[in-house]
């Protein structure tokens, strides 16, 4: 979600090969002529794909739990759309980035970028536009939510785009481990981010807190949650929960938790329901998806996505690219599933370093596919539409997911609200 076309780069936004690899951004390097360009199409389609099963999670998760975002621990089809996005923003910006002669001035075009997206992010998750229904906007800056995907998305760019820039060596490419001396430094980087956050997760004491939600009545109604622990990933007490808390505000935060689905929040479990008789006191409590801390795991998912994008650049057969994605997916997923039977459960909520594995592997395994049938053996025409929404995601993502299309409908309407062209042409209200 590089430039910012959800995950898309305005620069490399074609993602086109020269001579095999990723040309440079134009604004940035010569543009090779059109002779020696080959569109490397399989991104669009990966990212329209992407987008294709965002929507679908978005409007049928609450109908299909198997679609839905699971509501703690696991995983879910809804699960794998974020780090996709992660992922295909990490290979788009080695495209943009493959040439920088100016690292000050593509560093200062990253944090414009970056600025834009989080703000873009502010006005379209922060409260700004109540809703579907209530087809109201503004928005109280004491609750506005500060995070959410767009916000996320704009901090693992910058952070990756950082990276690209000022972080790659001057070794020579020849095999796969060339490109581990190559880019070393950008390894460490999501080494050290991926220990910092599990020190952090697991090390932060967690004390008990309070947090007050209004009643249909207007009333404040005031809950206790009992912590007083450390390492604990639960839905109450985890350390992610408290950095958000402690530092965005909990008024700053999501208000509607996927933990609300849980076993011990709703008697319609995995749906939403009303609370049992005996729920414990955090099940009404904000939590942000989005958060902090969990977002120093997207940004090693885009770091992830920027070393794929290195093959690309430096491996101009197909064979060459294909496996030298297929070894670390696989690797990835091979480290992912037992940590998660060991107890690093993967979670999305979380971000935790198992969720991170599983879902690069699988994109990883997903893009080598994607790349094989679409640039490898020319399938095209089937994916045309995917390649479409590829390129204008963040269009798609503003009218669609943000309901911005679904509110401009409603909004206008014959005397009475729910005369609306919904209505007329039978989809209802």
């Amino acid at each position: 979600m590089g430039g910012y076309e959800l995950v898309k780069s305005d620069d490399a936004a074609g993602a086109d090969l020269e001579s095999g690899a990723a040309k440079a951004a134009p604004s940035l390097a010569p543009s090779p002529s059109p002779a020696a360009r080959q569109r490397l199409v399989s991104l669009d389609v990966f990212r329209g794909i992407t987008v294709l099963l965002m929507i679908i999670v978005d409007d049928a998760g609450a109908f299909l739990p198997a679609l839905n975002h699971s509501p703690w621990d696991g995983l879910t089809i809804a699960d794998f759309v974020m780090p996709f996005f992660l992922f295909i923003v990490g290979v788009s910006l080695t495209l943009s980035y493959k040439r920088v002669p100016d690292k000050l001035k593509a560093t200062k075009k990253a944090v414009l970028r970056a600025l834009k997206l989080f703000f873009l992010g502010l006005v379209l998750q922060g409260g700004f536009f109540h809703g579907v229904h209530s087809l109201t906007f503004g928005v109280d800056i004491t609750k506005i939510r500060l995070m959410g995907i767009l916000q996320r998305i704009a901090v693992a760019y910058l952070l990756a785009a950082i990276c690209e820039i000022w972080l790659k060596g001057d070794d020579g490419v020849d095999f796969g481990v060339d490109l581990l001396r190559r880019y070393r430094y950008q390894l460490f980087v999501g080494l050290l981010l991926s220990i910092m956050y599990t020190v952090l997760l697991y090390g932060i004491y967690v004390p008990d807190w309070d947090y007050q939600i209004s009643g249909p009545d207007s009333t404040e109604k005031s809950f206790s949650v009992k912590c007083g622990v450390r390492g604990d990933t639960g839905p109450a007490c985890n350390a992610v929960g408290m950095v958000d808390r402690t530092i965005l505000g909990i008024h700053h935060l999501y208000r509607r938790p996927v933990y609300a689905r849980t076993k011990e929040c709703s008697i319609n479990y995995p749906e939403n329901g009303p609370l049992p008789p005996d729920a414990p006191s955090w099940c009404q409590a904000p939590y942000d998806p989005e958060g902090l801390l969990s977002s120093v795991m997207a940004i090693v998912t885009c770091l992830i996505g920027l070393q794929f994008g290195h093959i690309i650049i430096h491996f101009e057969k197909h064979r060459g690219r294909i496996i030298n994605w297929l070894i670390p997916s696989l690797g990835m997923l091979a480290l992912a599933f037992p940590m998660d039977f060991i107890g690093i459960r993967m979670n999305k909520p979380l971000y935790t370093i198992s969720y991170t594995l599983a879902t690069a592997g699988t994109a990883g395994l997903l893009f080598a596919g994607i790349y094989a049938l679409v640039d490898v053996y020319g399938f095209r025409r089937p994916t045309i539409p995917m390649e479409w929404m590829g390129k204008h995601a963040l269009m798609i993502y503003v009218l669609v997911a943000c309901n911005i299309l679904p509110m401009f409908i409603r909004g206008f309407y014959w005397r009475d609200p729910k005369n609306n062209l919904l209505k007329f042409i039978g989809v209802g209200v």
